[in-house]
């Protein structure tokens, strides 16, 4: 089966005509999604921020606990809605550059994320404020999360001009 097919098939299907005909399921679906996107980046943001010296008298690993379940919440939100989103306009999003480089981005924010938690998070010193003792490779995990959940919220942005 070509890709196209599959698309073509998940935009037929009984659900996403549903969706597409419902006055209120897409709008509803967007407000979940971007109020998902909202919490995880907003936490991510945070946490990133703070990696960078944004807040030097908090413990980053307090921190991390405090917002590690918030970004986890968001991204309850956001999977089940983007799929259901998806499958309403599959045939013209599967052929969409934005949407694909949205997917891409994605992606890499998801390798940023662990290794971050898996490598970066687990062999630092997190436990003390000192920005300094923070390092650089965490950094620098911070600062490309942040140009990259930026990417992701223009893409997802561009997706509906």
């Amino acid at each position: 089966m070509v890709l196209s097919d599959l698309f073509a098939w998940l935009e037929d299907t009984s659900l996403a005509a549903f969706i597409r005909q419902s006055m209120w399921l897409y709008p509803i679906l967007e407000i979940i999604h971007i109020v998902g996107i909202t919490v995880l980046v907003g936490a991510a943001l945070m946490f990133d921020l703070s990696l960078l010296g944004s807040a030097k008298q908090v413990r980053l690993s307090g921190l991390a606990q405090h917002l590690l379940p918030w970004s986890q919440r968001g991204l309850v939100l956001i999977l089940p809605s983007g799929i259901l989103l998806f499958i309403t306009n599959s045939k013209a999003l599967g052929v969409d550059p934005t949407f694909w480089l949205k997917m891409i981005l994605l992606l890499i924010a998801a390798i940023n994320v662990l290794v971050f938690h898996r490598l970066i998070f687990r062999k630092g010193n997190f436990s003390n404020p000192d920005i300094d003792l923070v390092p650089v490779s965490a950094k620098i995990s911070a600062v490309i999360s942040i140009a990259i959940w930026l990417g992701i919220i223009a893409c997802g942005r561009l997706l509906a001009y």
